[in-house]
């Protein structure tokens, strides 16, 4: 198991589960917060077999939910990134496995100094068959131990997907001198990419 431990209307996107055909082959997609969604769009980014990787926020009620609003930890929702993958070529069990590895799922609503609910753990399922694997993958790494305390991680079923704001979109490839790219989401990436350094299919 390839799992390392790590220590406006106009924005609203109704995304179902995409199974369209196109030229690179079957289109699924993936919402999951795991803390700052600079860290997870960057990350997620380099992925092989990744279409699009969309910063935004679901979980909450409020219609058209700003960064601001979102981060008084009061709204329901949770910083997160849509994902729209070729399942041809990455599935969406090793989706969650680059998931679980780029953030720490034990921590309850919070990601080192990043604390609140809208930093929580959190797996938005858009179908039975993802809940079937996402719950499947958290008893296993559970049972595997790779961590000391037990995954915190929600399963919980997608209602509706907000996009951030523009400023927020490739943040860490706009802004790579930022003290909080350099510190937290640069070694990210670099951790990454040495766990899967046997694995180059998984890049670009």
């Amino acid at each position: 198991m390839e799992i390392f431990k790590s220590t406006k209307d106009s924005n609203k996107v109704n995304t179902g589960q995409d199974r369209s055909k196109n030229d690179s082959g079957q289109r699924e997609v993936a919402t999951l917060g795991g803390g700052c969604f600079w860290c997870t769009e960057a990350v997620f980014s380099e992925i092989k077999g990744v279409i699009k990787v969309e910063p935004g926020y679901s979980g909450g009620q409020l219609e058209n939910p700003t960064y601001e609003q979102v981060s008084t930890g009061t709204t329901g929702y949770a910083e997160v990134v849509q994902i729209t993958f070729d399942s041809n070529i990455i599935s969406f069990k090793e989706i969650l496995e680059v998931f679980f590895a780029m953030h720490d799922p034990t921590t309850l609503n919070r990601q080192g100094a990043d604390v609140g609910t809208q930093y929580r753990s959190v797996i938005f399922y858009h179908s039975d068959e993802q809940k079937a694997i996402a719950v499947k993958l958290i008893e296993e790494l559970n049972h595997a131990k790779i961590w000391d305390a037990p995954i915190v991680t929600q399963v919980e079923p997608f209602k509706a997907f907000y996009k951030a704001e523009d400023y927020h979109k490739d943040y860490f490839k706009s802004h790579p001198e930022q003290p909080y790219c350099k510190l937290v989401i640069a070694p990210k990436i670099a951790k990454l990419k040495e766990h899967y350094q046997d694995k180059p299919k998984k890049y670009r």
